[in-house]
Parts: C-alpha cells; sequence; structure tokens
C-alpha cells in the first residue's frame, strides 16, 4: 500500500496500466474490471477521516482488495485534509486533478475508469473525482494515449432491479457493458462484506439488489 502526500517521480517505461478513482466500498468493482479489461489494475482511493473511522476504512479496503487480489503494492491511497470522505464537504476540481495527474503520470497509466457526472449515488464526492479527470481530459493534460472511461450513472429504479435492468443497458448507448458471473458476483460480495464500518442499512440493499453488483455501463470521455 503507498501513501501519498507529495510530489511523484514519474517512472521512465509505460505498461498497460488502469486506474480507478474510487472511494469507500466502490473497491469491489475494480477486481472485476481488472479482469475484463486487462493489464495491470491500480485502485487510486482517496480517504478521510469520516465518523473518526479513517484508519478502520484504511484497513478494510486493503482486505477488500485482498478478496478481489488486488496486492497492497497496487493500491494508493490519498489522505489528505483537503479532500475528506464528507458528502457535505466540496472539494477542489483542480486539486484533485494535480494528484490524480501525479499519480497517472508516475506509474504510466494508459486507462482511467472512473464516475461520470451523477456519480452513480450523487455523492458529491464522487462527482468531484468527475470533474477532476474531465479536466485533465478536456485541457488536454493527460499523457497521449491515456484515454478515460465513466461508469454510467443510472435511476434509482434501474439502480435497484438488479439483473433485470440488463434489457434497459443493452437498449441504452454505451461503449462497454460488462455483465458480471455468478462467481464473480460472489467475490464482489465478500470484498464488499469487508467494508464492515460502512455496512449500512442502504448499503446491504445495494449488495443485494444494485444493478452495480451484476451490471456496468461504461462510456469514454
Amino acid at each position: 500500500m503507498k501513501q501519498r502526500r507529495g510530489k511523484v517521480k514519474p517512472k521512465k517505461s509505460r505498461k498497460e496500466n488502469i486506474l480507478r478513482t474510487e472511494l469507500g466500498g466502490y473497491a469491489l468493482s475494480h477486481g472485476i474490471l481488472r479482469k475484463a479489461v486487462g493489464g495491470d489494475g491500480h485502485p487510486l482511493h482517496f480517504t478521510g477521516n469520516y465518523y473518526n473511522q479513517g484508519e478502520m476504512r484504511k484497513k478494510e479496503l486493503l482486505q477488500s482488495c485482498d478478496v478481489l487480489g488486488i496486492p497492497p503494492s497496487s493500491i494508493m491511497i490519498i489522505d489528505n485534509r483537503d479532500f475528506p470522505d464528507d458528502p457535505g464537504v466540496q472539494w477542489d476540481t483542480e486539486r484533485v486533478a494535480s494528484v490524480l495527474l501525479q499519480h497517472i503520470e508516475a506509474s504510466g497509466i494508459n486507462l482511467v475508469v472512473t464516475f461520470d457526472a451523477g456519480g452513480v449515488s450523487g455523492h458529491r464526492n464522487h462527482v468531484a473525482l468527475y470533474a477532476a479527470v474531465r479536466t485533465l481530459h478536456s485541457e488536454g493534460k493527460l499523457p497521449k494515449g491515456c484515454s478515460v472511461l465513466t461508469l454510467r450513472s443510472v435511476n434509482v429504479f434501474r439502480k435497484y432491479i438488479s439483473l433485470l435492468d440488463l434489457p434497459f443497458a443493452l437498449l441504452h448507448t454505451r461503449d462497454v457493458l460488462f455483465v458480471l458471473t455468478s462467481k464473480e458476483v460472489a467475490q464482489a460480495k465478500r470484498a464488499m462484506s469487508c467494508h464492515r464500518s460502512q455496512l449500512l442499512w442502504f448499503r446491504r440493499l445495494y449488495v443485494l439488489f444494485s444493478r452495480y453488483m451484476r451490471i456496468n455501463s461504461l462510456h469514454f470521455l
């Protein structure tokens, strides 16, 4: 596990690398994306001390990634007071973009996977990650050959009908569609169960009924 607070020195060589920007329980989807897309995966987590659970959530994250087969050496945790894990705080887009770009350049990333403008749940921190990545993309600051995939947000009805959302997903325009196997769903549930401090009643409903546990539609920027 790596924690960054300062600047990062770029590596000399590039590899087929995937960067997934995440918060909390969304660690579970990175392992599935890594298997589907191929290449090396680097989950980049912005963490904080929400409810004074910062250290506990870091341990849970490592346990979750272990279930998904992601080694600690590939995990990047950004622990910065400027980015508290708090939906009531608006993150500074330029600061987030700067941190992301440092890691993208340092790790030779050529595919960034993040939220879309809806942030899946509307969480302001999720939306901030999208805004930062979009800023880097629109201003041409991403390294040459680096692409961006965004995870499509859907309405509440579609979000909680699980596999029944597949016909809707097939009808809507998308660049990439992942449908998980039963084995992958079971693995994702085991990973999610590691985030015990965050398994509130609505996240338990998410694990049981969310289409994101089975279906993920993504678009290229």
